[in-house]
């Protein structure tokens, strides 16, 4: 069966992944004196001095590891427990309080409030973090993680969970896609129910609320009974969701036996009408319900998100993946990831192609690797 990418684009990404990024992450983006992992560098690539640390990078950076020693790459496990020590000795309050949001540089905690993006982050690092070290106390990590997540955000007289404990402001869809991603891993990870079981009630979640059927799109942010918020935020979409939804819908199929081989099409058809620039190759920020463009810019996260939903699209139903990934690596690699220092990348463009941004997210790193590890895992 020949590859359903040309060879040269894979070991382009590749190269980036295991001979560039990260070694240089593992160089520049590692703690050594405090633990964990820095939030940021500057521009030029050196670290930013951030004094804080949020709890969802540490997480990323776990998992980012975790892949890399997936994928074969020299010196992973080590900074993979790196990150879960000061993940579960830092960040970790209490089972009665959960994860901080934030702690210092040097991991006192700064900002203790329960988060559902944060938690969901953790959930999946401790479980990809037990894959690499079969550290036997994770199992019991990662239902900690969970019962704290239920008895400090669940919404106990209505749906789903409230995206942090001061309950305040639009409810929004991404951190609950982040749970059900995370549910998932760890069910993967773990094999009990009770994460299958999450996961199956994130989707019915998508269905009977998330989902704007009348003008097939994913809304953001709602009110307190799930309705697209009535104001301005109610009208935005991101396309870069809409793609990452289809990929994880298309591992619910996978791992929990449950089809979503119809909603994996139409959120992909979607976010391609809408959010993708054929002209530039880069996927838009934000658009409107009715299909107005609301944000033309394109930070590096969209464009991941479009190569991991072709891959779902291909595995699921065969289409051949090799135009959206070729394109969407490409305008990466030219856009984004052509930053010097190598393995860096500029992460925010706006509608002109300009680069804004002043730093280099850490964070950024997890949508790269994943959608980058995908392509080489349909590749081999």
């Amino acid at each position: 069966m020949s590859l359903p990418v040309r060879t040269e684009v894979v070991e382009h990404l590749r190269h980036w992944l295991m001979d560039v990024a990260f070694p240089y992450w593992a160089n520049n983006g590692v703690d050594r004196v405090n633990g964990g992992f820095v939030e940021s560098l500057n521009i030029d690539g050196r670290d930013s001095g951030a004094q804080f640390k949020r709890t969802r990078v540490t997480a990323r950076q776990i998992y980012v590891f975790a892949q890399s020693h997936e994928l074969g790459w020299d010196g992973a496990r080590e900074i993979v427990q790196h990150g879960v020590d000061h993940l579960l000795g830092k960040a970790w309050i209490s089972d009665e309080a959960g994860f901080a949001r934030r702690v210092s540089r040097e991991g006192v905690v700064i900002d203790p409030m329960p988060d559902l993006y944060d938690l969901s982050f953790a959930l999946f690092a401790i479980s990809w973090a037990y894959r690499v070290t079969g550290q036997a106390d994770l199992r019991e990590w990662a239902r900690r993680t969970l019962n704290a997540t239920e008895h400090l955000l669940r919404d106990t007289e209505g749906l789903g969970f409230w995206h942090d404990a001061d309950r305040e402001g639009w409810r929004q869809q991404n951190p609950h896609m982040h749970l059900l991603e995370a549910s998932l891993a760890a069910f993967e990870s773990f094999g009990e129910a009770c994460y299958a079981d999450l996961a199956k009630e994130m989707v019915s979640l998508f269905d009977s609320h998330f989902w704007d059927r009348e003008h097939d799109v994913l809304p953001e942010f709602f009110d307190r009974n799930w309705m697209p918020a009535p104001s301005q935020e109610g009208e935005i979409t991101e396309p870069g969701h809409q793609f990452e939804w289809a990929w994880i819908f298309h591992n619910c199929n996978r791992l929990i036996q449950l089809d979503r081989s119809e909603m994996v099409r139409t959120l992909y058809k979607s976010a391609e009408a809408r959010g993708f620039d054929g002209e530039t190759g880069l996927t838009y920020n934000q658009v409107s319900r009715a299909g107005k463009v609301l944000d033309g810019g394109s930070r590096t996260w969209p464009n991941t998100e479009r190569i991991k939903a072709a891959v779902a699209l291909y595995e699921q139903d065969g289409i051949d993946p090799a135009p959206a990934i070729t394109a969407s690596a490409n305008a990466l690699m030219k856009h984004h990831l052509a930053h010097t220092p190598a393995g860096t990348w500029i992460d925010d463009f706006d509608a002109s192609a300009v680069g804004t941004s002043s730093a280099i997210p850490s964070s950024t790193l997890y949508h790269v690797v994943l959608a980058f590890a995908e392509v080489l895992r349909i590749s081999q």
